[in-house]
């Protein structure tokens, strides 16, 4: 018996979220139906982190118990052959026994895409937010600047557990012109809070469209507790299918994901 550590990519829009769930489909529920396949008896994969419905990853990690007398790449092979063909293993490696993809996480990074046009792209909007009027990239990158570092990101999100702190480490917080109407954004933090990522894109759209100004996003990192801070920024998250999960990195190992 060896711990492997996975690495998953997933087209997460027919998904119901990658944590299992008794009825539903779930990017869990079809990996362990495929160990299951391969002799596996456990009584539950850990994965790096929770993605929510309709959101994609390149970079997901999953950690699994399993007797398997063959070279690690062959146990790539064995997986994808009975998985579906919206999600895949890209990678398995041992790793010691005592290994948590989620506790022991230096960072994890997202990308978020979206794109600028009054009528709608059905082949595009599988994967990226439309959205118009056209975003200001430059005041989204005068935004997302203010991300960076460590904030009490209570007005972007809620904590993971119930009494969890809500402070977080943003090491990057970058917009990039992919092409002349589509953009991306990508995040890297210590950790996030629950729809941390869908939250802050929505916000700076709001900003880059010039519904509100990027003080208000200012006054709501510089102090949890102010009268009012809450109010000044919008309600709203972008749409799942716009994000996903690209990497999760490990201390003194080489980063998991593209």
């Amino acid at each position: 018996m060896a711990r492997y550590q996975l690495t998953l990519a997933y087209d997460g829009t027919d998904f119901f979220g990658s944590q299992r769930q008794a009825k539903s489909r779930t990017v869990q529920g079809e990996l362990e139906k495929a160990l299951c396949k391969l002799g596996w008896t456990g009584r539950s994969v850990i994965l790096a982190g929770r993605t929510d419905r309709g959101v994609h990853a390149t970079g997901q990690v999953a950690v699994v118990d399993l007797d398997w007398p063959h070279p690690d790449n062959d146990l790539v092979h064995a997986l994808n052959a009975d998985l579906p063909a919206d999600m895949a293993v890209k990678e398995a490696r041992t790793v010691h026994a005592k290994f948590h993809p989620r506790f022991d996480a230096q960072s994890r990074r997202y990308r978020y895409k979206l794109f600028c046009q009054p009528i709608r792209d059905p082949i595009r909007e599988r994967f990226a937010w439309r959205i118009w009027p056209e975003v200001n990239g430059e005041i989204s990158a005068n935004a997302a600047n203010l991300f960076l570092g460590m904030h009490d990101f209570s007005a972007f999100g809620s904590p993971t557990t119930p009494k969890g702190t809500t402070v977080r480490t943003v090491m990057k917080a970058e917009w990039m012109q992919a092409e002349q109407d589509e953009w991306q954004f990508e995040v890297q933090a210590d950790a996030f809070l629950y729809r941390m990522v869908r939250r802050l894109v929505f916000v700076q759209v709001a900003v880059a469209q010039g519904k509100f100004s990027t003080e208000a996003i200012a006054r709501s990192l510089a102090q949890q507790a102010k009268a009012g801070s809450r109010s000044e920024i919008p309600a709203g998250l972008a749409p799942a299918h716009g994000l996903t999960l690209v990497e999760v990195a490990y201390p003194h190992l080489e980063s998991i994901g593209q």
